[in-house]
């Protein structure tokens, strides 16, 4: 199934290239121009305005909140019915230290707001809540994609090895290069990896 887009796409395929390439570039953009300092950190608004504005190109739900319920592998995600409850108590969640912020985002991902594109948002989300607390961010590169997505997978229950995996990855290095190689092993873990967000073309105001 190929979900309504904009761009009017019914071939999965091309769209996956098209939205890995529009994204990509609206990440690049959100960087370079400074608007990725500018979001609420840790809040459901605040993953909504880098929801909305990474894929304001391809759907027309970018930064709204699904309202049909979803699963993947087995797992089903809030549902809709108690999604708005979810949302609003994870923003209440602490965000002062690292286990908090790790259970922070737990809970968001469980909570899956979007109907698309939950993974790569809430990753910059979560790199913006450990810049702010902690100074620091995620070398996602340093993270096998196997070892994270089981991690995830099983975090609901015992975070144990998400945390792990994390904490060895923080860095200090919060240079663009670190951020553009973090947001393609992102992309990398839902299967986008056609593109290098460096080697975008364009200029940024």
């Amino acid at each position: 199934m190929v979900l309504e887009n904009k761009l009017g796409i019914n071939d999965s395929a091309q769209l996956r290239r098209q939205e890995e390439l529009l994204t990509k570039r609206r990440v690049k953009q959100m960087f370079e121009t400074g608007q990725l300092n500018q979001f609420e950190v840790g809040t459901f608004k605040g993953l909504s305005e880098i929801h909305d504005y990474i894929f304001q190109d391809v759907y027309k739900f970018a930064g709204q909140m699904r309202s049909v319920n979803i699963a993947k592998d087995q797992f089903r995600f809030s549902p809709v019915v108690y999604l708005k409850v979810a949302l609003a108590n994870i923003d209440q969640m602490p965000q002062n230290n690292f286990d908090n912020i790790v259970e922070k985002y737990v809970e968001m991902n469980v909570a899956h707001p979007f109907r698309e594109g939950n993974g790569r948002s809430m990753r910059i989300w979560l790199d913006l809540i450990f810049k702010k607390s902690l100074g620091k961010i995620i070398d996602w590169n340093a993270i096998d994609k196997d070892d994270y997505l089981m991690a995830m997978q099983r975090s609901p229950i015992k975070d144990i090895e998400i945390k792990h995996l994390l904490r060895h990855a923080l860095v200090d290095d919060l240079s663009k290069e670190t951020f553009f190689k973090g947001v393609d092993a992102s992309y990398n873990y839902e299967g986008y990896y056609e593109i290098k967000t460096e080697d975008l073309d364009g200029e940024f105001e």
